[in-house]
């Protein structure tokens, strides 16, 4: 037999060791035997082995000849058949386990099988049991994890068909029992075009945790020894990130149940971050579903209930979640934001979103969360409005189910279909525009509020007629119009029936004092904005009125827009506390810069005067329109500027706006207008690097 072995590794010295280091190796091996087990014979003739080599390489002309016969090519050394298993022995020691183990193996294999019960087998085998093992040592170093356990695997194996050993072939199991998580991590680490091996991993993973007794190792099972619990989550920590957001969802939901309520938990986190991160909201429904049926000791559930109905825009459920907590830190940290709650449950739920939900997983790029980009997706507003309009019908079919049973006084079936109407729209509230800095009414963007947003929320619109009866010459025809509406919901026809009925049946008075007095208030703030600059420009009226009759006309020019009044370009507000007038000389800086810009005339560059975040949104809306090959034309004039709070960093006014809006294609061809006065916008200041700057808005109020 040939060995892949020379003299020098076979004494354990290099080629350029004296004859005094090589005769000091020689008395080193001869007095270090290798352990016990192996038989008298096999070490005698290791012992010759290594004495013959000695003699060699001590000899210089032997010595000499041997290094010409390297020099020219020979590899390996010749054993007789005799000395076969101490050539492996020595192998062994030179450090070739892996050699070792593979050529042992074989010779232990038909149809060189040496006789039963003969020295040579039992030294070949306890070689063979050895060498598995420090092959799985070397593989380990390497972090070849699933190579190691292949060498325990066979070595136990290998104990089994010779039916020897049975106390190392225990130990061999223990030490493949061991090494089960390295093998579960090299696996599932590995690239996932290795289908094969994930699969296999995750498979091994499951069964581990199902023998284990779940996440939390209810069993005291084969691993107990050496994967306590708190080793245990330390290695689950480690391998999840491996895991792709679906597949964690899978086995998670299998192990919930059988019953473990930690897998249920982080089903409900793994749910929760596809449905976010994939813009799949009907996964947060999932999600909540679970969280609620989970009875988990110490878990305070309703926060986290919370920030999913946010997300849905359900923004009185999720207030009603929060102040529901038992945690008296957060409710500390709640009642610090006393004046707007709403934002701090938004910054609760973004920290949240970012620490806890999108973390952990192989295919989520985990990021600063934008709930901005979450509520100004399409398919998210979609879906929150079929929601709504299906839980505003099953409402209305209820309570007029419940008002003609009753069989009330007219007088109170008014007021309970106010009261209906009013609850309908604080449910849920609309959410088209985004996350704000102030989230108390629902936002639209300043330039996507038309009569086509209430045409889709026609609960919104009578509740709106209801509180706001000063606009309803406005408001109220641009619903007539829409028949449609009426058309889809049979429901609508009471809730038109209703109106007619009670609101000018019975506060016709109220309704003629109201728009009366609403028609001379825009009368008086008209002339008393012309009065500013009326030898400059016409009214805004007028340029309504004309736009109207030759919708086919574009606005041509910057002097042709009603909004601007020779504005001079617009400072930094460096005062600590701004007047009335520069605030609205500012504002009337972005309106004119931003209307320029919509309508492709201009760069937008107020740095100065608005935040990044500001001028980046409007950016994003210029290259959406680029896209679409559409431009805006916006006209927008302030009518009224009132404060309604400031303090050294925040300024909050609210603003009334004469806003018409006209969307042309890149051709000139008319698409759509909008126009609304007033416009009522929620204007937010904040101080930064020592001046105001513009830095949100809510439009709709």
């Amino acid at each position: 037999m040939e060995l892949p072995l020379d003299h020098f590794r076979l004494i354990g010295v290099s080629p350029s060791a004296t004859s005094e280091e090589i005769l000091r190796a020689f008395q080193l091996r001869l007095d270090k035997t290798p352990v016990e087990g192996f038989t008298h014979q096999v070490l005698t003739q290791r012992s010759e082995l290594l004495r013959l080599t000695a003699d060699l390489l001590t000899d210089p002309e032997s010595r000499r000849e041997y290094e010409n016969l390297l020099l020219n090519g020979a590899s390996g050394l010749e054993f007789s058949s005799n000395r076969e298993v101490a050539g492996l022995i020595l192998l062994w020691e030179s450090g070739s386990a892996k050699e070792t183990f593979k050529i042992a193996r074989k010779a232990l294999q038909p149809p060189q099988t040496p006789a039963l019960g003969s020295g040579r087998e039992a030294d070949l085998t306890l070689l063979a049991a050895l060498t598995a093992r420090d092959s799985a040592i070397q593989e380990q170093q390497l972090r070849s994890y699933s190579n190691a356990a292949d060498f325990l695997q066979e070595g136990i194996q290998l104990l089994q068909r010779m039916g020897k050993l049975g106390e190392l072939r225990k130990e061999l199991e223990e030490d493949l029992a061991s090494l089960l998580p390295y093998r579960i991590l090299d696996l599932l680490s590995r690239d996932l075009n290795d289908q094969e091996s994930h699969k296999k991993g995750l498979n091994m993973l499951e069964n581990l945790i199902i023998k284990r007794g779940g996440l939390e190792g209810n069993n005291k099972s084969e691993y107990e020894d050496y994967l306590n619990q708190q080793e245990f989550e330390a290695f689950f920590k480690q391998i999840k990130p491996y895991l792709t957001v679906q597949e964690q969802i899978d086995l998670f939901l299998a192990l919930q149940k059988r019953g473990s309520l930690e897998a249920g938990f982080l089903a409900f986190l793994s749910l929760t971050a596809i449905g976010f991160s994939r813009r799949k909201p009907e996964k947060l429904f999932e999600a909540r579903r679970i969280l609620k049926k989970l009875n988990l000791s110490g878990l305070d559930s309703m926060p986290l209930v919370g920030c999913l109905d946010l997300l849905l825009a359900d923004i009185d459920q999720a207030s009603a979640r929060f102040l529901s907590s038992s945690d008296e830190n957060l409710q500390d940290w709640l009642n610090n934001y006393s004046e707007n709650q709403l934002e701090a449950i938004c910054i609760f739920c973004k920290n949240w979103l970012e620490n806890d939900v999108l973390v952990g997983y192989r295919d989520i790029d985990s990021k600063e969360v934008d709930l901005d980009s979450w509520f100004e997706d399409r398919e998210i507003q979609e879906f929150i409005e079929k929601l709504e309009k299906k839980s505003n019908k099953n409402l209305l079919r209820s309570n007029l189910q419940n008002q003609q049973i009753e069989n009330e006084s007219s007088i109170k079936t008014t007021e309970d279909f106010n009261n209906t109407l009013s609850s309908i729209d604080e449910r849920r509230l609309p959410w088209p525009g985004g996350v704000k800095l102030d989230y108390e009414k629902v936002e639209v963007k300043e330039n996507e509020f038309n009569k086509e947003y209430f045409k889709k929320k026609p609960i919104e619109l009578y509740n709106f007629l209801i509180e706001k009866v000063a606009e309803l010459k406005f408001s109220f025809g641009e619903f007539l119009k829409d028949k449609e509406i009426i058309n889809r919901s049979p429901y609508l026809i009471y809730i038109y029936a209703f109106l007619i009925l009670f609101t000018f049946g019975i506060g016709i008075g109220f309704l003629r004092n109201n728009l009366k007095k609403s028609i001379q208030d825009e009368s008086i703030s008209e002339k008393t904005l012309i009065s500013i600059d009326k030898n400059q420009k016409p009214s805004e009226e007028d340029i309504i009125q004309g736009i109207k009759k030759n919708p086919s006309n574009k606005l041509n020019s910057v002097a042709d827009k009603p909004n601007l009044l020779n504005f001079p370009k617009v400072k930094e507000l460096t005062k600590a506390s701004p007047s009335l007038l520069e605030i609205r000389n500012l504002i009337n800086g972005w309106l004119l810069s931003k209307s320029n810009y919509l309508a492709g005339k201009s760069e937008i560059n107020l740095s100065n005067i608005v935040s990044k975040g500001l001028i980046n949104r409007t950016i994003e809306e210029r290259q959406n329109d680029i896209k679409k090959g559409i431009y805006k034309e916006i006209n927008s004039q302030i009518r009224k500027i009132d404060l309604e709070s400031q303090t050294s960093s925040r300024i909050v006014v609210l603003v009334e706006l004469n806003y018409l809006e006209r969307i042309v294609k890149n051709s000139g061809e008319f698409v759509n207008e909008t126009s609304l006065t007033p416009l009522k916008v929620k204007y937010i200041l904040g101080f930064s690097n020592k001046s105001w700057k513009l830095v949100d808005f809510v439009s709709g109020l």
